[in-house]
């Protein structure tokens, strides 16, 4: 099999395929992750929301399939609690009663029911909620998680299970014999060489790229994707204090909106803006900062203004294309799976929580197609690289599981290698060491983007990191100072976004 996109889906059948034994390449124009799957709300959830909707068919399945997840990566993965504040008897009975039915709806693999809160207890536990008019609020449990830390960590597995991995690998073209896809051809970005490589089935998993593979295997395919922009602002946690999360249920375009700690930060978002323009690199609309800032000034008393957002970054989702002619806020998340006349396989629609589920139906239809033997999906219990159940979640160098023994090991064995990178951030040289040598980091924004989440957290301190990182990265990889110049220009040209 020829995979195609290194996202959460694309990952995920590499993952699943190769443990079923199949050949599997799975090839990355960017970095693992470098789209959608790094610049999610960094929930591992069922989607309150869409039992609103009546999706309850989608709910069960990321309920399900969000215990799979919170058990195989705890190092990853963990329990949150969020609280919806409310301002009226009715709205606190409603929300209570719709979050127990979301909780039932776990089953046994439920994490509790909720909590309705009074006054006291619910500014207790979010003490810079705004107070005028409450009448309490309910707590509920969810799932957090670290995404593109995640993304690696199901590199990793895959790799583990025998795929071939390979980031910075643009298909630029299908092959076929006779009408039927036989394989890919692909461009190394780095170098330039040209490859063609033989398969008996090519997936395209590319997120909001499908059309783009679509368009190679027939000109004529209609779209498969309304992409819709989701924006996120992190800010310092001096103006959220707590380690509870908000949730604001309702906002003017018919969202949920969230605010939540996240590596000793706060994430608000997210926003939901049709686009008719896909780059890798999406832009915040003005509008969509002002709508954020303006929803969670309105709960929180500690106000916030453009000059306090750290960092600011848009993510596209890649909705499955209906005939819906309004709002992407109520178009559905579930997944969908194409095959062509060729037989490329093409996957599209879903979330993060869901990710080895679309794996599953994404492998279960290349594997009828490409008549390869039937062995049944087994990734449930699937204990993903770097699995340790007794590391803290959040603590020092937890992200790299049962890995850290490693990272410690150089650190004790060369101490400069323990230097910080930036001094507002935990993330060192050995960790910088380690991403290039074992996790394929390539560029400084690998480093600085996704193996740590910097230019995520403060995007001064990565522009502020770029040239060290740069440096040390030459030594690693054995490049000149052309190199260093261009990395930090690149660099600092695509952060300019990043910044409020």
């Amino acid at each position: 099999m020829v995979v195609i996109g290194g996202g959460a889906t694309g990952l995920g059948i590499a993952v699943d395929a190769s443990q079923r034994g199949f050949k599997v390449l799975l090839l990355e124009k960017n970095d693992f992750a470098k789209g959608t799957s790094s610049r999610s709300t960094k929930l591992v959830h069922g989607g309150v929301r869409y039992l609103a909707q009546g999706n309850i068919k989608l709910v069960i399945e990321a309920l399900r399939e969000r215990a799979f997840l919170l058990a195989n990566a705890p190092h990853l993965t963990r329990v949150q609690e969020f609280i919806i504040p409310v301002y009226s008897w009715f709205n606190k009975w409603f929300y209570g009663i719709g979050l127990f039915i979301y909780a039932m709806m776990a089953q046994k693999r439920g994490l509790g029911h909720p909590r309705i809160l009074g006054k006291k207890a619910l500014f207790a536990a979010l003490p810079s909620l705004k107070k005028e008019g409450l009448k309490g609020g309910v707590a509920y449990a969810d799932g957090q998680f670290d995404d593109a830390r995640l993304a690696i960590a199901l590199a990793r597995t895959a790799n583990d299970l025998g795929a071939n991995l390979l980031n910075y690998f643009n298909v630029t073209g299908l092959v076929k014999e006779n009408g039927k896809l036989v394989g890919v051809k692909t461009q190394d970005e780095l170098n330039g060489k040209n490859y063609t490589i033989n398969a008996k089935v090519v997936i395209n998993a590319t997120g909001v790229f499908v059309d783009n593979i679509l368009d190679m295997d027939d000109p004529d395919a209609p779209a498969a994707v309304m992409p819709s922009q989701g924006v996120h602002l992190v800010i310092s946690k001096d103006f959220f204090p707590g380690d509870m999360a908000l949730m604001i249920p309702k906002t003017a375009d018919g969202r949920v909106l969230f605010a939540l700690p996240w590596h000793d930060a706060v994430v608000i978002g997210t926003t939901d803006t049709p686009v008719h323009e896909i780059n890798d690199e999406p832009i915040a609309l003005e509008a969509e900062i002002d709508f954020i800032i303006h929803h969670f000034n309105a709960y929180n008393a500690i106000n916030i203004t453009r000059k306090d957002i750290k960092s600011v970054f848009a993510g596209l989702r890649p909705l499955v294309k209906t005939l819906n002619k309004g709002s992407t806020a109520l178009a559905s998340r579930d997944h969908t799976i194409l095959v062509s006349s060729s037989n490329l396989i093409t996957i599209t629609g879903g979330k993060w929580t869901t990710y080895r589920k679309m794996a599953k139906d994404a492998v279960n239809n290349a594997a009828f197609v490409a008549k390869l033997p039937i062995v049944k999906c087994a990734t449930r219990k699937l204990r993903l690289h770097g699995y340790d159940q007794n590391i803290l979640y959040g603590s020092e160098l937890s992200v790299y599981g049962s890995d850290a023994v490693h990272i410690r090991k150089m650190i004790s064995d060369d101490p400069s290698l323990g230097e910080r990178i930036h001094p507002s951030f935990n993330y060192c040289k050995a960790e910088l060491v380690w991403a290039v040598t074992h996790e394929m980091a390539m560029t400084i924004e690998d480093i600085l983007a996704r193996r740590s989440r910097m230019l995520f957290l403060d995007a001064r301190a990565a522009i502020a990191s770029a040239e060290p990182v740069a440096k040390l990265m030459a030594e690693l990889l054995g490049m000149d100072a052309d190199w260093k110049e261009d990395q930090v220009r690149l660099f600092q040209e695509m952060t300019e976004p990043y910044l409020c």
